[in-house]
């Protein structure tokens, strides 16, 4: 009778614990509780607490690390400094510290550096699960007194290892280390991605790389210790990072608590989302900028809770990232009620400047007209590097394990030897080897085509571009040779397709080399337009394709060097010498005669689709060429194409492609007419910083045009040199392009031949009345030998502008067979 009821009592005890079990299983992220490990003070034997949390001393703890070459500072005598900075434990060769992760997931890791005499001269680099943390870090040039970089990374159950590796004759140190999970859904996979054109799609795979705390902002409020949060994090107010702060201002502070039905407090504390920044005046956007890695890709997280409405549904507003995206905020289709928490998030690719702005201005549309932010942060992501120790793996093994490996070891090194000498013997150049590069990794199959090509190891792999000019296929050898393996040195730029190298052709002809990330695919419908667009035609004021390499699903395009870089760069570029007006003049003729051909030269016509200041490339002697064509559409001419997804670049959007979805020639010839714009002022095409009327730059300039105020807006260092009939015409063939009805816009045609005629004005001392300086009185205004330089309305261009010049015809590009004559070789056809 006993053994029953105590069977009874065991049944219903383990159907509760089943319960507690489900349930907890069951609960929102809420019932998430800060981990007590690992909390970790290095270089001591005691515990000290901090923002109620106990961090172990290292040497009494469960982490182990390596005792040899290591030893202890101690700071202790320093009263000011606080507990957890007055030891630390230094190395002097590779060392690190291992942790047993025991629940795979999302984890939170943060070091902490003091800024002592002791170790300032320390310069080292920390890395963990193949990511390079930290690179020659070093405490000298940071002014506070303690540091602490926090990471996130994805960490799977097992041995997680953190290695501290001194430079040369340096050392490495570490006052404490933290290594603890995330709260459920900390971070998403699948963020928005913002590309450098500003079109946006899901990002897949964000929790694969690391990623590195660059700025946690409280906007509109006060400094938030780790006292103050629910991870122990550190937010800083925001005030510094305005680039005006007198059109913000703060907002009133909740009393009551947020309503956290869609987030939890360990997204951000009460303290974020109880204040925020608001617009002082309905006409100006708020704009912040923050500094950033450059030419790097950034996680950015903007923090949202509504504060300042009086009620539910009449508040909406714009949120710009840099100058080229925009999102309309509508907090009430995010949440369902006042005072409730919600954030996005984005991936963003820095440029070579250094900052990212982010901005928030009033929507015409709204019944209530303002803006608000309450927090950013900005996380910079992190790839795998090469420069990581490999893990050591344990030696306890039995002899004879031992001994068959080394002899399996001799076998494969005889077998490799064997086939690298044949290999060898049949290669017709010499393989380029560096330390720095990495082996490819062979693919045996791909989700991009079916065609194969035969790779150099004698295996199958399958090409990303299937039935593209083979002619023009250049060996992964020989890209390598060219910009020796790649080397970072010779990185001239980054965008949204990859990476951009300068490199020389065994002939000697400088190239400018793009690759995309090996095998990543993304990229692969530009990259095969690209190429099926420049392999048919050949134009002066197009940049050439030289080549491209598809080999073990590389994608890598070869074109000529543009010595001078970007337009954009020299409008922009204090660094860079001021472009004259006759020298914008030539240039915007260049650009226009190569978007002519595209549209009425090429075989069935091709649509750009992305015209701007940045694809808009300079030789070494100012010549224009246009370029980046991977976004192209080709067709009959004056053909329209129904878009299912609008592409291009904010700012120099056709506004009626992007209404009804349009596509003609016609949206480029609206793109140009910024870019004109853009020359003669010498501003971006969208500015969030501007007060709001003034955001838009073709919007601004054709209203200053109709006040009569378009010489007041011209960019001061050129405003002196332009005669006023040459700005006159200038103007009038940018209203033209920036014609709202695309059946009103000229063909580039047309606008070539009216920029011809603006620089011969500008070139002509006769004095003009204002209505004479229209195409029509051309003859009665110019000189007779003036006005043999003209081109005639009766005809297109000359030859080489209109027909498709093969390449040993033109002048302006070199000929296959100087390019390609030391590249010929089997694997390459």
């Amino acid at each position: 009778m006993g053994k029953f009821q105590w069977d009874k009592h065991h049944e219903s005890l383990s159907l509760f614990l089943y319960l507690v079990i489900f349930f907890s299983y069951q609960l929102p992220s809420s019932a998430y509780t800060l981990p007590d490990k690992y909390f970790i003070n290095c270089g001591s034997n005691i515990a000290v607490n901090v923002s109620f949390q106990t961090f172990v001393g290292d040497s009494n703890s469960d982490v182990s690390f390596t005792k040899q070459n290591s030893f202890v500072t101690d700071n202790r005598q320093a009263s000011e400094t606080p507990p957890l900075y007055q030891t630390a434990r230094v190395f002097r060769k590779q060392s690190s510290y291992e942790f047993k992760i025991n629940t795979n997931g999302t984890y939170l890791v943060r070091l902490h550096f003091s800024n002592s005499t002791d170790v300032s001269d320390a310069i080292f680099n920390v890395s963990a699960s193949g990511f390079l943390l930290l690179h020659d870090f070093t405490v000298q040039k940071i002014g506070s007194s303690t540091i602490t970089k926090e990471f996130i990374l994805s960490i799977p159950i097992g041995k997680f290892l953190i290695y501290f590796v001194p430079q040369e004759s340096s050392f490495a140190f570490i006052n404490a280390i933290e290594v603890f999970p995330a709260p459920p859904d900390f971070i998403s996979d699948e963020p928005t991605q913002i590309s450098r054109t500003g079109n946006s799609n899901d990002y897949k795979g964000l929790l694969s790389q690391a990623l590195q705390t660059i700025h946690r902002i409280n906007v509109g409020g006060p400094t938030l210790t780790p006292d103050n949060d629910t991870l122990l994090r550190t937010w800083l107010p925001d005030d510094s990072y305005l680039t005006n702060s007198g059109i913000a201002k703060n907002s009133r502070v909740l009393s009551g608590r947020p309503n956290y039905d869609i987030v939890t407090e360990f997204i951000a504390p009460d303290l974020v989302y109880k204040t925020s920044k608001e617009m002082a005046s309905n006409d100006s956007n708020i704009t912040w900028s923050y500094d950033v890695t450059r030419d790097a890709r950034h996680l950015i997280r903007v923090h949202f809770c509504d504060v300042i409405s009086i009620s539910l549904n009449i508040l909406s507003f714009f949120l710009y990232i840099n100058s080229n995206f925009s999102l309309n905020i509508n907090p009430y289709q995010k949440v369902n009620d006042f005072a409730t928490p919600f954030f996005m998030d984005f991936v963003v690719d820095s440029d070579d400047s250094g900052f990212i702005t982010i901005s928030i201005g009033p929507d015409s549309n709204s019944f209530y007209q303002n803006a608000f932010l309450n927090g950013v942060e900005i996380m910079e992501m992190m790839g795998k590097s090469d420069l990581v120790p490999v893990t050591h793996k344990s030696n306890n093994m039995y002899p004879f394990i031992i001994v068959g490996v080394v002899l399996g070891g001799l076998v494969l090194i005889c077998i490799f030897g064997g086939l690298l000498f044949i290999g060898l013997r049949r290669r017709k150049s010499k393989h380029v080897e560096t330390s720095e590069w990495s082996p490819l990794p062979i693919f045996k199959g791909s989700s991009h085509g079916n065609s194969k090509t035969p790779s150099r190891e004698g295996t199958i792999t399958v090409s990303p571009v299937p039935n593209l000019n083979l002619g023009l296929r250049i060996p992964l050898d020989e890209i390598q040779l060219a910009t020796n393996n790649f080397d970072k040195k010779l990185q001239i730029g980054k965008g949204g397709f990859g990476t951009v190298y300068q490199g020389t052709l065994r002939n000697g002809f400088k190239v400018a080399v793009k690759r995309s990330q090996p095998g990543s695919g993304q990229g692969l419908p530009e990259f095969q337009t690209e190429i099926m667009v420049l392999s048919k035609i050949r134009h002066r004021h197009l940049v050439s394709l030289i080549g491209y390499c598809d080999e073990r699903l590389e994608m890598i395009l070869v074109y000529e060097l543009m010595e001078k870089g970007t337009l954009r760069d020299h409008l922009y570029n204090a660094k860079l010498p001021c472009l004259s007006w006759k020298q914008r003049l030539d240039i915007c003729i260049g650009a226009a005669r190569g978007l002519h051909y595209l549209h009425k030269g090429a075989s069935g016509g091709i649509i750009h689709r992305d015209v701007k200041s940045t694809n808009i490339l300079l030789d070494e002697n100012l010549v224009a060429k246009v370029a980046d064509f991977g976004l192209s559409r080709s067709g009959p001419p004056d053909q329209s194409h129904v878009s299912t997804g609008i592409k291009g670049t904010f700012g120099y959007l056709d506004p009626e492609y992007f209404k009804t979805q349009q596509l003609t020639e016609k949206s480029d010839v609206y793109s140009f007419g910024v870019v004109l714009l853009e020359v003669l002022c010498a501003r971006p095409a969208i500015n969030p910083a501007l007060p709001r009327e003034q955001v838009n730059l073709a919007e601004w300039g054709m209203r200053c045009k109709d006040k009569g105020l378009l010489d007041q807006i011209v960019d001061p260092s050129i405003r002196d040199q332009i005669n006023p009939n040459s700005l006159r015409k200038f103007a009038e063939t940018t209203e033209k392009c920036l014609q709202e009805d695309a059946c009103d816009r000229p063909g580039m045609g047309d606008v070539a031949w009216d920029l011809e005629y603006a620089l011969q004005l500008q070139q002509t001392a006769v004095v003009q009345e204002p209505h004479e300086d229209s195409a029509s009185n051309a003859s009665g205004m110019l000189s007779s030998h003036v006005f043999q330089r003209l081109p005639s309305t009766n005809i297109e261009f000359e030859g080489d502008d209109m027909s498709i010049i093969n390449e040993d015809e033109s002048d302006s590009v070199p000929s296959a067979s100087g390019v390609f004559s030391q590249l010929k070789m089997d694997e390459a056809r």
